[in-house]
């Protein structure tokens, strides 16, 4: 009776750790779709992808047993990654031991796109949680649209995992000429070079990025003046086969003026947050417009994959530079409108440099670029005359070589100061109102002839006198007769 409750109880063990394996097995199970693999902090709008590069066979968490084989589409590229895995005769698949697995992750992706291997699951995120359930069990490689997230775990059978990329961002900036300061906006005249700088936060796993910029019409580009100034190192290529980044001023179809790209060789190499700094310069050109219109630079990244264009991008960021006008009104010392006087420009008080102008039309001028050759001078139109393309505070002087008919020339130059506004003038029925350079004229007196009207009087009188004595004379002479 003794040896059957033994026999009895043995039996019962058999059976409950045979029940217990029977569960195990069923568990870990690895081709009943019941894997999944959670994404958190995703980006709206990018596309997340997972590739099952290896099949997990079977596997034991308790001890830590994992058997791998790979997915046929990776096999044989994964047979020559002998630096990440080996695999037996058998197909097993092993880790190399101190393997470098974010770089096996670049690789793979690298491998994926060459090969054109189709991810296995892909989904555009709608909020800031990714899931993909269903999956077979086993070894998967995730990215992004938004960069690469290159992620590589296990699904046994869920696993999460934390979206690693950044949006990164753009900051765009202008140097002001008189003080050396960077911001969002200065003044120039035409003529001027303008210095701009770009500073991009790169985020590790960047991938694509190329800064797109659009400069105004009144702004002309120094296209070798384009470089990446920092990174200190970061060299400037032909075309994307050479050097870290390479330049394009021609062929856009977007209303680009250059795009600077980036190569995935140098962005792979970027593993903190670095900034990347962009300096270039243009030209105010003929083309400026006055303030308060401002003469618009923009710059934005593109990055990532992201098939929506509004998600491949960052938000525009944005410089102003204002150039200024001056109104030069003529008038006699009652204020009517004169035309006739002419007019030379130049930079100092007495002295100094005559400033170029050239003629838009009559009455109208602007400050030539460094290859235009000014008017000899420049006069009124009904009294008035224009001048654009000036700095803010900056004092120039315009020397009246010529006065209209009847008025004596001034005797020294007029100052024009130019502050951060336009210097504009209203005249109206010919009589200047207000504003502006106003530049008043004095009329001469009609000077005597010598010995003045008195001689003239007593020639008369004289001339009077002798006819009458005449006349008195054959009047008396008659008589007598």
């Amino acid at each position: 009776m003794k040896l059957f409750k033994k026999l009895a109880g043995m039996l019962l063990a058999m059976i409950m750790v045979l029940s217990m394996s029977t569960v195990a097995f069923a568990a870990h199970g690895t081709n009943d779709n019941s894997g999944s693999i959670t994404i958190n902090d995703a980006e709206k709008g990018h596309t997340y992808n997972a590739y099952q590069v290896l099949v997990l066979e079977s596997y034991n968490t308790d001890v830590g047993a994992y058997s791998y084989k790979a997915n046929s589409d990776w096999a044989d590229w994964l047979k020559s990654q002998t630096q990440y895995v080996s695999i037996d005769a058998q197909g097993y698949v092993t880790w190399v031991k101190d393997a470098d697995p974010a770089a096996f992750a670049k690789a793979a992706l690298a491998h994926a796109k060459e090969a054109s291997i189709a991810p296995d699951v892909t989904k555009t995120a709608d909020s800031t949680t990714v899931a993909f359930t269903g999956l077979n069990l086993g070894y998967y490689l995730v990215d992004t649209t938004l960069g690469t997230l290159c992620s590589l775990d296990t699904t046994e059978p869920d696993v999460t995992m934390q979206e690693k990329n950044e949006v990164p961002s753009q900051t765009k900036e202008v140097q002001e000429d008189s003080d050396g300061s960077w911001g969002s906006e200065n003044t120039a005249e035409i003529g001027d070079t303008v210095n701009y700088r770009t500073t991009i936060n790169a985020k590790p796993g960047a991938q694509s990025y190329i800064l797109h910029d659009v400069m105004s019409a009144g702004l002309t580009l120094n296209p070798e003046s384009i470089t990446v100034a920092e990174p200190v190192g970061v060299t400037k290529g032909q075309d994307a086969n050479s050097g870290d980044y390479h330049v394009v001023t021609t062929g856009f179809s977007d209303g680009c003026t250059f795009e600077v790209v980036f190569h995935q060789s140098y962005l792979d190499k970027i593993t903190t947050n670095t900034n990347i700094v962009v300096t270039y310069s243009a030209v105010v050109n003929e083309k400026a417009q006055v303030s308060p219109s401002p003469n618009p630079n923009e710059t934005k990244l593109e990055y990532g994959e992201a098939s929506n264009q509004e998600d491949k991008f960052t938000p525009p960021s944005e410089t102003k530079t204002y150039t200024f006008k001056v109104d030069v009104v003529k008038t006699d010392d009652k204020k009517k409108v004169l035309d006739g006087a002419q007019f030379k420009l130049y930079d100092k008080k007495t002295g100094g440099h005559e400033i170029a102008l050239v003629k838009e039309s009559d009455g109208f001028y602007r400050l030539a670029e460094a290859d235009e050759n000014g008017v000899e001078y420049i006069t009124t139109v009904n009294g008035k005359l224009e001048i654009k393309g000036f700095d803010a505070n900056t004092n120039y002087y315009l020397e009246e070589t010529k006065a209209p008919d009847g008025y004596n020339k001034l005797a020294e130059r007029v100052e024009i100061a130019v502050k951060e506004d336009n210097l504009e003038a209203s005249v109206s029925n010919d009589i200047w109102q207000s504003g502006g350079v106003h530049i008043v004229n004095k009329a001469g007196d009609l000077l005597p002839t010598t010995g003045g009207m008195g001689t003239t009087i007593l020639y008369i009188i004289g001339g009077v006198l002798a006819i009458g004595a005449g006349a008195v004379l054959i009047i008396r002479r008659r008589t007598r007769k």
